[in-house]
Parts: C-alpha cells; sequence; structure tokens
C-alpha cells in the first residue's frame, strides 16, 4: 500500500491556490535566509544565485509534484522542450515530475472509484490492487483482475485536474517567473498555451478511448505494434479502463542488441510518417513512457492516446511539400510549403526566412542522409535547440504556427531523442522513399499528389 506516502491532490481551485501561494512564501524566505547567511559570512550575495539555491529548486519541484495535472505538465513541458538551455539542477529536478508523481491517498482514490462506479463498484473484480504501478501528470494506474481472471491497467485522474486547467496553468506560470527559476530567454506564452491545449484534450478519457479504438483499426494486421483493448463497460470521463500489455519502458532497453535498438526506433519512425501523410491522425506526446518493449518477440507497445490529434489535409499536405523540398534544398518550395501550413507570413524579411528554412534542413537531416544515419554521434537534437534560439531573437518577425505544426514538431523532437538514447542506427531515408514526390507543385497548388507509392 501507498497510502502513508500517499498527498492529497487538492480538488478545488481554493485549495490548489493555496499551495501556490506556500510555494511562493517558501521562496522568498530561502532567499533572504540563505542572503543573510552569506552577508555573515563577508560575501556580497547575488540575487541569482539566491533564488537558484537547492532549497528553492527542491520546494518548486516538490509542491508542483504535489499539485499534479497542469502544474505537473507544465514542468515537464519546460524540461521536455528546454532541457540543454536549463541550469543543471533545475532541469533535473522538473525531469522527475515525467514519472515520480506521489500516488493519492486511498481514502480519495475509494472517493473517486465510487463517485465513477456506484458503491458497489469492487463487485465488478476479482481483485484491485490500490497501490498504483504507474503515476503521471494528471492520473494514475492500478492493476485489477475481472470476474473472468482477465488482467487489466485502470487509469485514474486525479480530482480536479479537469475543472482548474486555465487556471492551475497561469497560476504556476507567475510562480515559476516569480521564483527567478526560469532563464529570462525562455518565451513561456506559447507554451502555457500549449499546455491547456494538451491537458484538456488529455483530460477527456472517453475521447482517449475513441482515439485508442481507432488505431487499434489502423494497425489491425501490423504485427509490429501491441494496443491495448479496452474494457468499455467501465469507461468514464474520469476512468479509462483496459487490458494490461506487459513490457520494458523503451528507453529504458540500451542493454538489447544494436539491431534491437535499430528495429525499436525504425518501427516509431516509420509510425511518424504513417501518422502524419497517412492515417492523419497522431499521437503527440513524446514522452519515453508511452511506449513499452517486449523483447521475446521484438513488438513495441503503443500506450496513452490522450493527446492524440487529428491531422488536417493542409497540415499533412504542406509537410509533404516541405520534407521533400528541404531533402532536395529548394528554397522556394521550402518558402511555399512553410506559407501553406501557416509558419510565417508573405512579408517575411529575408535573413529570418533563412534562419528558418536551416532549421527545417537540419530537422530532415536524417532523411537527407544517403546510407544508415547514426543518431548517438549527430548531436541533432542541440544543433536545432541552438538554430532555434535565433529565431527566439527576432520577436519583429515572429508568427505563431498552427498549434498541430507545434505538437508534431514536439513528437519527431521525442523520437530524435529517443533515438539518441538508444543509440539507434537508421535508413531513415529508406523510410521516407514511399512519400518522395515527383512534383511538389500538385501538392502546393492542391492537386492531388503524385507519391511514387500511389
Amino acid at each position: 500500500m501507498h497510502s502513508d506516502k500517499g498527498k492529497k491532490v487538492p480538488a478545488t481551485k481554493l485549495a490548489r491556490l493555496s499551495k501556490l501561494g506556500q510555494l511562493v512564501t517558501q521562496v522568498t524566505g530561502n532567499v533572504a535566509l540563505e542572503g543573510m547567511k552569506q552577508l555573515s559570512q563577508g560575501e556580497k550575495p547575488k540575487l541569482s544565485n539566491l533564488i537558484m539555491h537547492p532549497n528553492n529548486i527542491k520546494n518548486v519541484a516538490d509542491k508542483l509534484a504535489q499539485m499534479r495535472g497542469a502544474a505537473m505538465k507544465l514542468g515537464q513541458l519546460i524540461s521536455m522542450d528546454t532541457g540543454d538551455l536549463l541550469p543543471k539542477e533545475l532541469s533535473a529536478l522538473l525531469s522527475q515530475l515525467r514519472s515520480n508523481a506521489r500516488p493519492m491517498p486511498n481514502k480519495q482514490l475509494l472517493q473517486t472509484l465510487k463517485e465513477n462506479w456506484g458503491d458497489n463498484w469492487l463487485d465488478n473484480f476479482s481483485h484491485f490492487e490500490l497501490s498504483p504501478f504507474a503515476s503521471a501528470s494528471i492520473g494514475q494506474v492500478h492493476l485489477a483482475y475481472d470476474d473472468r481472471g482477465t488482467k487489466l491497467a485502470i487509469k485514474i485522474q486525479y480530482p480536479g485536474v479537469r475543472q482548474s486547467i486555465d487556471a492551475d496553468v497561469d497560476n504556476v506560470a507567475k510562480v515559476i517567473k516569480l521564483s527567478g527559476l526560469l532563464p529570462k530567454h525562455i518565451e513561456m506564452d506559447s507554451l502555457l498555451q500549449d499546455v491547456k491545449t494538451q491537458l484538456k484534450i488529455e483530460s477527456d478519457y472517453l475521447q482517449e478511448s475513441k482515439y485508442l479504438s481507432r488505431y487499434a483499426e489502423l494497425l489491425k494486421g501490423n504485427e509490429n505494434f501491441i494496443v491495448p483493448n479496452l474494457y468499455p463497460k467501465h469507461i468514464t470521463q474520469n476512468i479509462l479502463p483496459m487490458t494490461f500489455v506487459d513490457g520494458v519502458e523503451i528507453d529504458k532497453a540500451l542493454a538489447e542488441p544494436q539491431e534491437a535498438r535499430n528495429r525499436m526506433v525504425r518501427l516509431l519512425i516509420e509510425l511518424f510518417f504513417k501518422e502524419l501523410f497517412s492515417f492523419k491522425l497522431m499521437q503527440t506526446d513524446p514522452n519515453f513512457a508511452n511506449y513499452l518493449y517486449q523483447s521475446n518477440d521484438q513488438k513495441v507497445v503503443l500506450l496513452d492516446f490522450g493527446a492524440t490529434r487529428e491531422i488536417s489535409c493542409d497540415i499533412s499536405e504542406g509537410y509533404l511539400a516541405l520534407i521533400n523540398a528541404a531533402c532536395r534544398k529548394d528554397t522556394d518550395k521550402i518558402r511555399r510549403a512553410a506559407m501553406k501550413i501557416g509558419f510565417f507570413k508573405q512579408d517575411i524579411e529575408e535573413d529570418y526566412f533563412e534562419q528558418i528554412a536551416t532549421i527545417f534542413s537540419l530537422a530532415t537531416e536524417p532523411l537527407q542522409y544517403d546510407g544508415v544515419y547514426d543518431f548517438s554521434a549527430s548531436s541533432l537534437a542541440q544543433r536545432i535547440q541552438h538554430a532555434g534560439q535565433s529565431i527566439n531573437n527576432r520577436k519583429d518577425q515572429w508568427h505563431t504556427p498552427p498549434v498541430d505544426a507545434l505538437f508534431i514538431h514536439r513528437k519527431l523532437a521525442g523520437l530524435y531523442l529517443l533515438a539518441a538514447k538508444l543509440e539507434a542506427k537508421v535508413n531513415v531515408a529508406e523510410l521516407f522513399k514511399p512519400y518522395l514526390l515527383r512534383h511538389e507543385d500538385d501538392v502546393l497548388s492542391g492537386k492531388q499528389n503524385g507519391n511514387e507509392s500511389g
């Protein structure tokens, strides 16, 4: 049982705001105490160093973990999007939020189950494990067996998450800004909107169940992937039951043979292309915990479809033309494709366009490489991040692309990071061959595209 370690999730807006107020007080108090200590030792305290004191960083991370929901998702996305740019202490603590949420106390858990399934909910199960085997930002997952002995994974949403998304995100952002723990060069506004959008999608388990069903249908007959089966009788907006699927978190599979690791990444990049160009449906959350690996039959398990997004034909065709143009280094067609997607307006300055074109070229580097691309030796993610900083400095030209594009980029960046972590070597150009165009103009003008795969 985790009841002794569980922390009650603040379920009302007032309770959640109170937690944030406590955090501001703690950070301010720590700054004052540490400053006085350094003065008494004859040192001249520096405000940035006082704010970055380990006690303050720990307070921020601990309070976000206890708040869960929007607070943790914001911490996760800051960590995933900017990890290489943050002070190492803050980056390390924020990265813990991706997997180290504390479980609900049993009392709060049982109340949630009762509210969703009624007083006699336990009659539907031969066993229900109250200790979760996995916790995340907006929910936790429990093991159970139904009355026929079927092993189930039950995802249960934390109380109060859905109702307080906007307020939570805004309040936590204020705390992080006031605390001074976030470097000034990081642009928060678009990130905050991303968090709100993604959380609202992820908090609807009824919608997630529909996306899971669609993926199961799209991958039907594909022996490389496993998608859990839904347990439809007990699905609610706050609880999502499905069959339990075993496996190792894919980023922990570094001990697997080189060819097995190559295969994992090859399958996931191939799936990314299918999502973008064929399915027009993409699971956009790049969290490594969303993938498991079964070494006995070399299958990849796909989990968590809460962040799934529909991809419009315009976005799909725009990326098809953009990637083809970037691979061919055709700057005119890069410009037209990027405008079709919505990256910038027609009156963009030439030097700014060249900076964007550089990023597109970097992002398609594995596709341009003739042969097996070694992700572990490329430092690709760091180079893309560095190039992105030059765009952030041109606020006069900056134009927010469609939110779909932001999520697509995050998914691709996550795959590149996973590939580097697994030290994978993959012929990405070969995987993209079915999507090579004879004429990008057909796509850019809205005509039927002419890809060679028919």
